[in-house]
C-alpha cells in the first residue's frame, strides 16, 4: 500500500502520532487510506448536499475495509460566474481542481480515492487528477436537479432563466413573470436539468467506465443516488486490492466511447475541451477534434433533451440512463473494463429496459449524425465546434455579413438594446484562452438572442465558447484564437462569413491579399492579467483543439 510510506516502520512514529490525533484507531491505521475528495460548497446548486453524500461513501468505505479520509476541492458554479470577471475563472480552476488533488493524494500517500463531484470543470478536473496520480479512483457524480414548475409547466434553469432575460427585454414577457420563474426555475440542489455541461460530463463519466451505472442520470434528491454513493465506498478497496488503477480503463477506447456517447445525448460543446484535455493528460494522441467528427457521421443522434428538446435529465433516467442508452448502440461502442467491476458489455447485456420515446432506436434516431460538429475553414483553420443538435435544419447553412465586437460584454449591449439586425453574424473575439482570459461562456447573449426571437436570423462565433446550454447557429471555440492572432481577429464589420455546418466549414470571405494586409496592421491588446492565476493561465494555456489545459 503507498500509506505504508507514511505509517509503516519505527521511523514513522511522528507521522502516526499526528494520525492518531485525528482520531482513528491502531485496526485503521491498518487498513487502506482511502481519500474523499469532495467539492461540497454552500456556493453551488449542484453541491449543496455532498455533505449527506460523503457519509454514505465513508460508510461503504468503512464496510469494504478501508479508512476514509475528506478533504476539500474547490468549485465554481458557472452559472453563477455567468456574464461577469467570474467566468473567467472557471476553464482555468479545472487545473487548480487537478493540481489540489493530486497535491493532497500525494502529499499523504493515499492507497486510493473516491472523486466527489459534479459540476462544469469540477469534474473533468477530477478526472485529469485520476489519471495524472494513476492510484485506484471511483467518481461519484451528485446528480442532477429535478425540474422546476411554474402553472403546470415544466422549467429548467437555462431556458426559464436567461432565455427570460431575452423575452424581457423584448416585452414577451413582464417583471412579475421574471421573477416567479427565477424563484421557480431550481427547485432544490441538483446540477442544472437539461443536458448542459455537468451533466454531460456526468454520463461520459459512467460511459467511460469511471462511475457505477446509474452514476451519470440518478437525481441527487433520490435515495438511488445514496446507495450508489455506499456502493462506490465499497468498491474502491476491490479496486486497491485489485490494482486496478484509472489507466487501465481510461485509455483510447473509453474516449472513444465517451465521444460516441456525447454525440448520441446531443451534449455540450464543453466537453470537447475536457475530453482533449483528458486525453492530453493520458498522452492519447490519436484523441484530437478529427475523432469528433470522423464519429459524428456514423452515430446518430438518439436522445433530446433540453436545450434542444423538451425532456430532462430526470426523464432520461427513468428510461433507463446511460446503460440503456449503451445497449441501444450497440457495437458502436467498444467493450472496456469499468470500476463497477463489469465490462461495458456485460452492462449492456444486463439492460431489461428502456423507453424507446426517450431513447431512440439507431433505425428511428432525431438525426443520423450525431450531436457536435468540427468546422474548419478560412476562419477557423484548426478548428471550431458547434452543438448542431441544437440547431434548426433551416439554419445549418447561414451566410450574413459580420458585426465584431472585442468582448461579451459590448455584445450583450447591442443585443439587449435590439440593435442586431437580421442576418448578422455577430463576432466576439479575445474571448479564447489567452484572450479572455479564461473561455468564458457566452451563454447570456445566446440566450437573449433567443429569447428575443432572433435563433432564426442572427448567427454568432466566438473564440470563447458557450455553455451546455446554447442553442441555435452559434459556433465556438474557433482556433486560432484572436489573441493567437488568428483570422478572427482580422474580421471587420460588414465581411460576409459563411456556416455550413453540413459541411463542415466556416469561412471568411475576404482575398487572401487583404488579410495579410489586415495581419500585418493587426496591434492585439495587452494582456488582462500580469499575475495570479489568471497571468499564469494566460501565459501557459493550450489552445483550444488541445483541450486548453495549461501546460
Amino acid at each position: 500500500m503507498k500509506s505504508e510510506l507514511v505509517k509503516k516502520g519505527s521511523d514513522r512514529c511522528p507521522h502516526r502520532s499526528l494520525l492518531f490525533s485525528t482520531g482513528i484507531s491502531r485496526s485503521a491505521m491498518e487498513r487502506p487510506f482511502v481519500g474523499i475528495a469532495s467539492s461540497y460548497s454552500d456556493l453551488v446548486p449542484g453541491h449543496i448536499h455532498m455533505r449527506e453524500l460523503e457519509r454514505f461513501i465513508e460508510r461503504g468505505i468503512e464496510a469494504g475495509g478501508g479508512t476514509p479520509f475528506i478533504f476539500g476541492i474547490p468549485g465554481i458554479c458557472d452559472g453563477i460566474s455567468m456574464g461577469h470577471e467570474g467566468m473567467r475563472y472557471s476553464l482555468p480552476s479545472r487545473d487548480v481542481v487537478a493540481d489540489s488533488i493530486e497535491a493532497v493524494a500525494k502529499g499523504h500517500a493515499l492507497d486510493g480515492l473516491v472523486l466527489l463531484t459534479n459540476c462544469d470543470k469540477i469534474t473533468p478536473g477530477m478526472l485529469m487528477a485520476a489519471a495524472r496520480l494513476n492510484i485506484p479512483a471511483i467518481v461519484v457524480t451528485a446528480g442532477p436537479m429535478l425540474s422546476g414548475r411554474y402553472q403546470g409547466r415544466k422549467l429548467s434553469f437555462v431556458r426559464d432563466t436567461f432565455e427570460a432575460v431575452g423575452k424581457y427585454h423584448a416585452g414577451l414577457i413582464d417583471e412579475k413573470e421574471l421573477y416567479a420563474l427565477e424563484m421557480e426555475a431550481c427547485p432544490g440542489g441538483g446540477s442544472c436539468q437539461g443536458l448542459y455541461t455537468a451533466n454531460t460530463m456526468a454520463c461520459l463519466t459512467e460511459t467511460m467506465g469511471m462511475s457505477l451505472p446509474g452514476c451519470g442520470t440518478a437525481p441527487a434528491v433520490l435515495a438511488e443516488k445514496r446507495r450508489i454513493s455506499y456502493e462506490s465506498g465499497k468498491q474502491i478497496n476491490h479496486l486497491i486490492k485489485q490494482g486496478l488503477t484509472p489507466r487501465a480503463i481510461l485509455n483510447s477506447v473509453s474516449l472513444r466511447n465517451a465521444i460516441t456517447m456525447d454525440l448520441a445525448l446531443g451534449g455540450s460543446t464543453n466537453t470537447v475541451l475536457h475530453l482533449l484535455a483528458l486525453a492530453n493528460e493520458l498522452g492519447l494522441k490519436e484523441i484530437n477534434l478529427d475523432t469528433f467528427n470522423q464519429l459524428s457521421l456514423k452515430v446518430p443522434h438518439l436522445v433530446l433533451l433540453r436545450p434542444a428538446g423538451e425532456l430532462f435529465m430526470e426523464d432520461l433516467h427513468f428510461a433507463g440512463g446511460i446503460p440503456a442508452v449503451e445497449k441501444i448502440l450497440g457495437d458502436l461502442i467498444e467493450n472496456n473494463p469499468t470500476v463497477s467491476g463489469f465490462s461495458i458489455r456485460e452492462i449492456q447485456d444486463s439492460v431489461q429496459y428502456f423507453d424507446h420515446e426517450i431513447i431512440r432506436s439507431r433505425d428511428n434516431p432525431h438525426s443520423q449524425e450525431g450531436g457536435i460538429a468540427i468546422l474548419k475553414g478560412s476562419l477557423a483553420p484548426e478548428g471550431a465546434v458547434v452543438k448542431q443538435s441544437g440547431v434548426s435544419p433551416d439554419t445549418k447553412v447561414f451566410r450574413g455579413k459580420a458585426i465584431c465586437f472585442d468582448s461579451e460584454e459590448d455584445a450583450m449591449a447591442k443585443i439587449t438594446k435590439g440593435e442586431i439586425s437580421k442576418g448578422s453574424v455577430i463576432v466576439i473575439r479575445y474571448e479564447g484562452p489567452k484572450g479572455g482570459p479564461g473561455m468564458r461562456e457566452m451563454l447570456a447573449p445566446t440566450s437573449a438572442i433567443v429569447g428575443m426571437g432572433l435563433s432564426h436570423d442572427v448567427a454568432l462565433v466566438t473564440d470563447g465558447r458557450f455553455s451546455g446550454g446554447t442553442r441555435g447557429p452559434c459556433i465556438g471555440h474557433i482556433a486560432p484564437e484572436a489573441y493567437d492572432r488568428g483570422p478572427i481577429a482580422l474580421v471587420k464589420d460588414g465581411d460576409e462569413i459563411i456556416i455550413d455546418i453540413p459541411s463542415r466549414k466556416l469561412e471568411l470571405l475576404i482575398s487572401d491579399e487583404e488579410k495579410q494586409k489586415r495581419q500585418e496592421q493587426l496591434v492585439l491588446p495587452p494582456p488582462k492579467y500580469t499575475h495570479g492565476l489568471l497571468g499564469r493561465y494566460i501565459e501557459r494555456a493550450r489552445p483550444t483543439n488541445q483541450g486548453a489545459a495549461m501546460k
